[in-house]
């Protein structure tokens, strides 16, 4: 026998069963009692809300022989044939997949009949906003004037693209999303009905997931049992499944964010795909760990606003108190910017990596909320006692001018002085090569310059002091290092250094063989 997904079994097969949506039920229970019953409707709201199961059911009531306080009674031979899908009185179209004027004409051709048995003839159009523009108009004579045996409900998630002629011939009924309690308790019943063990905690966490969509939460709910099938279905393993993480993990990556820890940021994404974690999902997660923390932080909302147990709330309101609420309004805009970017995105571990160095080093950039999350950090840093370097102060006007600073002579083997040569020759394509296997390497390392170093080595002098915590970070000195081997056919050991001041070039000279003989001349002692 066939699986029946838990969405489709659940579905709500009277009015009473439907959930979250009162105001609605009430309204169109009360038409069907009163016989006051519209040609046309229009339901409207986001997906998983109820507005295609409310149109079967209420396509039921109306031609249900014997209805029950405006419910249909499920028995009579019209209620089972439309369950079924056999009556030719209750029609559902796609309006994504037939969108032409022609399939509108040949509703325009059917409606002139009568249906041979049952009351009304109900025409269910869902994804209405679909429809070209010659359909739309074609269908406007018949929604102004239809046969007093045809309903129309036409069901979107975009009633902003369907043409004002249209609206002002329906009913409009705007379905809510569902709030989190409706869909816990709905959850609750669910697992109860199939004998379903189930923490509260996991299934408010799949509650708060679904987004006040109702099927999407029951789908949820089915992913979650057919993994963990015949277990209790914990909170963590319902984390594993959907590739979430939970607030003691956003609670570390904010810290190391505060604590402007490049590597341990990097290192933290490098453990989330580890462990198989979608970053577009943790993305969207975060950005609502920061606006419950920015709520904390701005207002005395209480847990239960929030959907936090207490004890989260309350290392979360510790956090929110170490920070600003401009400096959570920078981080929340940085990653609603990298969200939009990672929909389409094919390597979306790069876009990440780069959002998380513009956080954790705001002189990246230029706009004031950067400006004003520096100066913050600076006064933090010296109300805690942590010095802080500063700017070296400009000479004063009439100080004597200083000599400029005569450039370092640095005498070199001739071959070493030949892989000096084709290394700084090579450095640009070579930094390339770097960037093609990793990104993060490869930007860290634009700008830099080789220099020689002891016996044969090499420095990698960096001018700036961001580039040079990245490619610490990214480990991109042992990546240039083997790429300069494949270039030069050994290995040169490379060392990184940071040079915060402006120095001249050095000036190398070449050692001849005939340096390197004087120096290794026998030595006579003379009294």
């Amino acid at each position: 026998m066939s699986y029946t997904a838990l969405y489709r079994k659940w579905r709500p097969a009277s009015f009473s069963d439907v959930k979250g949506q009162d105001a609605i039920v009430t309204t169109l229970k009360n038409q069907l009692k009163s016989g006051r019953i519209g040609h046309a409707y229009l339901f409207c709201g986001t997906r998983g809300t109820g507005k295609t199961t409310v149109a079967k059911i209420f396509a039921r009531s109306v031609n249900c022989e014997s209805p029950r306080d405006g419910d249909p009674c499920g028995q009579c031979a019209a209620c089972r044939a439309i369950e079924s899908g056999a009556s030719m009185n209750v029609v559902e179209i796609d309006a994504a997949s037939n969108n032409g004027v022609d399939n509108i004409r040949e509703i325009r051709e059917e409606v002139q009949y009568s249906p041979a048995e049952g009351k009304y003839r109900v025409y269910i159009i869902d994804e209405v906003h679909m429809l070209s523009t010659g359909a739309f108009n074609a269908l406007l004579k018949t929604l102004e004037e239809p046969p007093s045996y045809v309903i129309f409900i036409l069901a979107t998630t975009e009633p902003h693209k369907i043409p004002v002629t249209v609206l002002s011939r329906c009913q409009r009924y705007d379905f809510k999303r569902m709030t989190v309690d409706v869909l816990l308790s709905r959850l609750k019943e669910l697992a109860a009905g199939e004998g379903i063990e189930a923490e509260e905690k996991a299934l408010l966490y799949i509650a708060k997931k679904a987004d006040g969509a109702m099927r999407d939460a029951i789908s949820l709910l089915d992913q979650c049992v057919a993994f963990h099938m015949g277990e209790t279905l914990t909170y963590d393993k319902v984390l594993s499944v959907l590739g979430a993480v939970d607030n003691e993990r956003f609670g570390a990556f904010y810290r190391a964010i505060q604590e402007e820890d490049t590597a341990g940021l990097l290192s933290q994404v490098d453990q989330l795909i580890m462990d198989g974690r979608e970053l577009s999902q943790f993305v969207q997660d975060f950005i609502w760990y920061l606006r419950d923390l920015l709520l904390l932080l701005t207002s005395p909302v209480s847990s239960d606003i929030l959907d936090l147990t207490e004890e989260d709330a309350q290392v979360m309101r510790e956090a929110a108190e170490q920070t600003t609420a401009p400096a959570l309004m920078r981080l929340i805009r940085i990653f609603s910017e990298l969200y939009n970017q990672m929909r389409g995105a094919v390597n979306k571990r790069v876009l990440l990596e780069i959002a998380i160095i513009r956080l954790a080093e705001p002189e990246m950039e230029e706009n004031l909320e950067s400006v004003e999350e520096r100066i913050r950090r600076l006064e933090a840093k010296m109300a805690a006692g942590i010095p802080v370097q500063t700017a070296p102060a400009a000479p004063q006007a009439a100080a004597a001018p200083q000599a400029a600073s005569e450039p370092e002579v640095i005498r070199l083997p001739a071959a070493e002085y030949e892989d000096l040569q084709q290394a700084s020759e090579l450095w640009g394509e070579l930094v390339g090569r770097v960037a093609a296997s990793d990104y993060l390497a490869g930007k860290s390392l634009r700008g830099t310059k080789p220099r020689p170093h002891g016996e044969g080595g090499m420095q990698v002098v960096f001018y700036d002091a961001t580039s040079f915590r990245l490619a610490g970070a990214s480990g991109a000195i042992k990546t240039m290092e083997d790429v300069l081997a494949e270039q030069l056919g050994k290995t040169i050991a490379l060392e990184g250094i940071l040079q915060r001041e402006p120095a001249p070039e050095p000036v190398y000279e070449v050692i001849t063989d005939d340096d390197l003989a004087a120096f290794h001349m026998d030595v006579e002692e003379v009294d």
